[in-house]
């Protein structure tokens, strides 16, 4: 069943994302293609500095064949570079932050002009983006079509996606609040948007927010920045959550009809992630979740071990490498006083 006529599928990509993107590109498409005019796979090249910059070079082959072999498989699905020229980056700065400039990447290292340069990029009005680490359970073949009617029906919705987290039988959330909307599904309103996933309807977009505020990060973040080495603006997703306040527009998640659609979330990266993931995928698609993960948008320890990589974040906090950088440096200067 076609979906919708005019509706892109816009995934990003990155060398850092192979080890889990190997498993979930696939698995994203399996659940949406066949419900979108094109796909359009965006790979950013821009290399920042900490996590997001693991394993660049030795990766950067592997998952161009991997893109390579999703659209071989999907002719509508192609790959898109993303272009940091300077007439493409006025082009997308306009279109979106009018005469402010994107910066390249937030104050973590992590993606901010990939996020536009695809929305920019899309061929058609209605884009849903997803970042490739996303998993997706129900199956729903009509699901887009139905974000697509919801989105004609509110014109006070800029975004929506599906339900976060497998369902719970009363239909409610246990991992985050929202207030319910009305729906003939278990449906939810947030006042912000997460750069994670989301359909959006970009004229709506250009006629109700026109141009997005372009804000520096908090104090401690932009001191992050600076240790890091990247850009000292806040998350992409802050500023769109600003612009939405602003302009009384909201996101809606919704399950849809029968078997629905509903997203996860792996909240950290560990080998043990690495290895449980074709299973996990299995677990997902076939809808064999247990009853601890329903409600919960994150991937828990229902679902995977996360004891070593919560133990690895805390050894790895960025004050900590701060700390480090500045004995460091002060050991060097008495060694060579």
């Amino acid at each position: 069943m076609k979906a919708n006529s005019g509706v892109t599928l816009q995934i990003n990509l990155a060398p850092s994302d192979l080890l889990y993107a190997r498993y979930t590109l696939p698995h994203q498409l399996r659940q949406f293609a066949h419900q979108v005019d094109e796909i359009l796979l965006t790979l950013d090249l821009h290399r920042s500095s900490g996590r997001f910059a693991e394993g660049w070079q030795e990766r950067l082959p592997k998952i161009k064949d991997l893109i390579n072999e999703c659209c071989n498989k999907y002719p509508h699905a192609h790959l898109k570079e993303v272009d940091y020229s300077p007439t493409a980056i006025k082009n997308v700065s306009s279109m979106f932050f009018g005469k402010s400039i994107i910066p390249a990447k937030d104050f973590r290292g992590g993606p901010f002009y990939s996020y536009f340069f695809g929305l920019y990029t899309a061929k058609n009005n209605y884009i849903f983006h997803l970042d490739s680490d996303l998993m997706f359970g129900g199956g729903s073949s009509t699901w887009i079509a139905e974000a697509v009617q919801l989105l004609s029906e509110k014109p006070d919705v800029l975004v929506c996606g599906p339900l976060p987290g497998p369902p719970t039988s009363d239909g409610s959330l246990r991992s985050q609040v929202a207030e319910p909307e009305l729906h003939y599904s278990p449906a939810f309103r947030f006042s912000s948007l997460s750069t994670r996933y989301f359909l959006l309807d970009r004229e709506r977009f250009q006629s109700k927010i026109k141009q997005l505020p372009l804000k520096y990060a908090s104090p401690r973040s932009i001191i992050k920045a600076l240790v890091e080495g990247n850009y000292p603006y806040q998350l992409p997703e802050e500023v769109i959550s600003l612009a939405m306040e602003e302009h009384s527009l909201a996101r809606v998640e919704f399950l849809g009809q029968a078997p629905g659609m509903w997203s996860l979330h792996p909240p950290y990266r560990c080998q043990n992630f690495y290895e449980s993931l074709p299973k996990l995928i299995q677990a997902v698609e076939s809808e064999d979740i247990p009853e601890a993960q329903r409600g919960d948008h994150d991937v828990n320890d229902s679902l995977v071990d996360w004891s070593s990589a919560r133990a690895a974040l805390k050894q790895n906090r960025w004050w900590k490498r701060l700390r480090n950088k500045w004995k460091n440096k002060l050991l060097n200067n008495l060694l060579s006083n």
